[in-house]
């Protein structure tokens, strides 16, 4: 019984861990997400500088 008991607090550690792990590559890309965004919109602001300097 105690050994099962073990096991299950073995289990639930390692659960925790998964879940905890999930969140953390979750939370990292979103990040990326939004840097690659906040690149994104600067390139198409230097393009619409560009296109009216050319004008």
């Amino acid at each position: 019984m105690f050994n099962m008991m073990n096991e299950d607090l073995a289990r639930a550690q390692m659960a925790a861990r998964l879940g905890e792990a999930h969140q953390l590559r979750e939370a990292a890309q979103v990040a990326r997400a939004r840097r690659l965004s906040r690149k994104a919109e600067r390139a198409a602001q230097q393009a619409r500088l560009a296109l009216a300097r050319a004008l």
